[in-house]
């Protein structure tokens, strides 16, 4: 403790005993107020104090831990503290590692602005850097920290980071392996050997990993007990670091043991809820199998389940295995305590500042009074999800006693109404860029509204559509739209305008059938050398109607609207036109498209598709060539332009001779897997393949009959403040002479 005027301290020595303060004074104090620092004396006005007293109000002052230097005067009866207080941090830098992750400075930094400079805690803050930094397997880091004072007094603190060196696992091997395959066990720890090209996509680059590696035995013990080596011992790794090269060996010992086949599979239940024969029929364990501790797991929630959806909701299954180690058998139990029936109180809403409560409690499958079942619950949150209205939704129980419970509903509201962005560069067409309004959740009413105005180098439109998938809060679904457009196919170009409408039903919780009819009136307009004539005997390019009726059924059991991590979608329509117009065909549209989320099997948020449609249109008399289907851009095989992949004709005044009409089939699929990139700022990254083919009949015997293209490319998927965005880096595989290319494509407002 320092303490200044050492002389007035002595001369307090003598003046101060028995001497009466008048009055007391705080000078330079900020953090306490004067009326709270008097109280911490132990004197007031009109007391005698000596210089013990006023030692040990000072000691009080700095135990608060604000305080540098504090010091005192006494003159004329007047006692007058003076504090020198720790400067406030305002700012916090981090410089060289993780520069703008705030999650880090949080978790990992813990100090915040508006705190007091304390060297303690900056050195506290150092280490939890450097510890954070060799979990992910990086030694020899240093950490210096920069402290700058600013004009108003506080400090800026700033942590420059040197991150030190990874290490790499030049040679993993385990002894006692001869039961299972030791590159198998690659796919369940994360501490692998480095591998040629391990920079490459799907390979190992060995770069070890703190975290993870006192778990990797673990990890490699579960690994056996999946095949029924319940004995199996796995022991930590022996690990010899090379400190020149910064790379390393590890080894484990194992030993195996033998495996386990099952003996016998029982259920008891406290009280009888189902028959024990249904129960053991969704078991996976079978008697006579090799033992499988993931699968025993397995088991034990689907048990859960099946009870649970009976309403109990409170149901513990505990799972129990007997090994007999001279036989190598087990004997697998499951014991089952159902409790009681559990009945919904109450079901609240939280979270929707902008969307009514009754658009939430209608994709409900609970409600007061109804009884409790985990599938429904589990419905209720996808169906939410569904509805591309929140970021995010949970259903929290909230237990009241044995028998009833309330569900909690909380979500977070996402933004709705967006500006609508597509286009993308060609190497023929140039940039293309469309713009529209549209809000999908009007006024949190779940209506959708929206106004486009699209003008590019291959388009204009305008069209104004609105539909409401619960019509007056019923399973019933309606829509209206109004358009007029222009669309360029290349080779010519259609002008449109057109109205339609239709009602639709939900029959199911994930099947749902939708019936409409629409009319609209086209015209054609081409260049002057297009030859109409090698189209056939019928003037495939003169104005014509089309009325007809369109009917579609879905099955979507999708987890969210925007971004599904699982389920599947699948979708047929037929369009029969022909009623009081030109146009007359039958066209059918079928689409798939199935979400995987990795997450449980790599560690991190990755998510799998595959996305399929076969469309096919059939004449029952005339098929406009604008009906027809046109291949290539987002939606079918990136790396090409939109419609530009079509089966041609041969045709002398074309500029490359040949024109394109349109195919008759088509079929188009796409492999996507994709990563988070960025979290905090919704964005990912995913890459693809694409593939597909499109055909004609009418093309028969002529230049071609069908076009086959794939490309293959990366992206970025972004939530952004103004909706989804999605930037595409295509590449064709195998382009064809004459193909237009498009490097570059983005959307916004789609769902992934």
């Amino acid at each position: 403790m320092k303490i200044f005027l050492s002389f007035v301290l002595i001369m307090m020595t003598t003046s101060l005993f028995g001497e009466i303060v008048k009055k007391i004074r705080f000078d330079g104090i900020y953090h306490i107020s004067a009326p709270v620092a008097l109280r911490m004396l132990p004197f007031e006005e009109g007391d005698d104090i000596n210089v013990k007293k006023v030692d040990d109000a000072i000691k009080k002052y700095f135990k608060q831990g604000y305080f540098n230097d504090i010091y005192t005067e006494f003159e004329n009866g007047v006692l007058t503290f003076y504090f020198k207080e720790k400067a406030i941090i305002s700012q916090v830098e981090l410089k060289g590692w993780k520069e703008n992750d705030d999650d880090v400075k949080e978790s990992v930094i813990q100090i915040k602005k508006g705190t007091l400079y304390d060297e303690k805690k900056l050195e506290a803050a150092k280490k939890r850097i450097i510890e954070a930094i060799s979990q992910d397997g990086k030694i020899d880091s240093v950490v210096e920290v920069e402290t700058e004072y600013l004009e108003n007094g506080s400090v800026k603190v700033t942590f420059i980071v040197n991150e030190g060196e990874e290490i790499v696992i030049e040679k993993l091997l385990y002894s006692g392996v001869y039961g299972l395959d030791p590159d198998d066990f690659d796919e369940v720890i994360a501490n692998k050997e480095h591998q040629f090209m391990g920079w490459f996509w799907g390979r190992n680059d060995g770069k070890m990993s703190l975290r993870d590696l006192e778990y990797d035995n673990l990890r490699i013990r579960d690994f056996y007990m999946q095949h029924g080596y319940l004995d199996a011992k796995v022991d930590e790794p022996f690990t010899r670091v090379n400190f020149d090269s910064y790379t390393a060996d590890m080894s484990y010992q194992i030993t195996e043991g033998e495996q386990y086949s099952i003996k016998s599979v029982s259920v008891y239940q406290t009280k009888k809820v189902v028959d024990d024969e249904k129960i053991k029929e969704i078991l996976s364990l079978k008697e006579g199998d090799i033992f499988n501790i993931k699968k025993f797991r397995e088991d034990t929630e689907k048990i859960k389940t099946l009870i649970a959806d009976k309403s109990y909701a409170f149901v513990q299954v505990m799972p129990d295995f007997k090994k007999n180690k001279e036989k190598k058998t087990v004997d697998v139990v499951f014991r089952v305590v159902p409790g009681d029936k559990v009945r919904i109180r109450n079901v609240l809403i939280s979270g929707n500042t902008r969307t009514l409560d009754r658009i939430i409690r209608r994709e409900l499958y609970l409600g007061p009074n109804d009884m409790y079942s985990l599938t429904d619950l589990k419905d209720s949150r996808n169906a939410i999800g569904r509805l591309g209205f929140f970021d995010s939704n949970t259903i929290e129980e909230k237990r009241i006693d044995n028998q009833t419970m309330d569900l909690i509903v909380k979500v977070k509201e996402a933004p709705t109404g967006n500006i609508q962005l597509g286009g993308g560069y060609g190497s023929y067409g140039g940039l293309l860029l469309s713009v529209g309004v549209s809000d999908r959740n009007v006024w949190g009413s779940g209506i959708n509204v929206g106004l486009k105005a699209e003008k590019s180098q291959t388009s204009k439109n305008f069209s104004f559509n609105i539909s409401n998938n619960r019509l007056n809060d019923s399973d019933f679904s309606g829509n209206f739209s109004v358009y007029t457009s222009e669309y360029d196919y290349n080779d010519y170009s259609v002008h449109t305008d057109g109205i339609s409408g239709g009602l639709g039903h939900r029959f199911s919780r994930h099947i749902s059938g939708y019936l409409g009819y629409g009319y609209s009136r086209n015209d054609y307009t081409f260049a002057e050398d297009f030859n109409t004539s090698l189209y056939g005997n019928r003037a495939y390019f003169e104005p014509y109607s089309k009325s007809g009726i369109t009917i579609s059924v879905t099955w979507d059991n999708t987890d969210d609207y925007y971004l599904p991590r699982e389920g599947f979608v699948l979708s047929q329509s037929f369009e029969k036109t022909g009623l009081g117009a030109d146009a007359d065909y039958l066209k059918s549209r079928t689409q798939f498209a199935k979400y995987y989320g990795l997450h449980d099997l790599v560690g991190f948020d990755a998510i799998f598709r595959y996305k399929a449609r076969f469309y096919a249109v059939i004449s029952n008399g005339y098929i406009p060539l604008a009906e027809k289907f046109y291949m290539g851009g987002i939606g079918s095989v990136r790396g090409y332009e939109s419609y530009s992949l079509s089966p041609t004709i041969k045709d002398d005044t074309a500029y490359d001779g040949i024109r394109r009409i349109g195919g008759t089939q088509t079929f188009s699929n796409n492999l996507e897997m994709s990563f988070p990139l960025v979290e905090k700022a919704k964005m990912r990254l995913v890459t693809y393949i694409d593939w597909g083919f499109i055909a004609d009949d009418l093309t028969k015997n002529l230049l071609s009959n069908n076009i086959t293209r794939a490309g293959y490319g990366a992206g970025i998927e972004w939530f952004s403040p103004v909706g989804p965005i999605q930037l595409m880096f295509s590449k064709p595989i195998d382009p064809q002479e004459g193909d237009k290319i498009a490097r570059f494509e983005f959307t916004m407002g789609q769902r992934f």
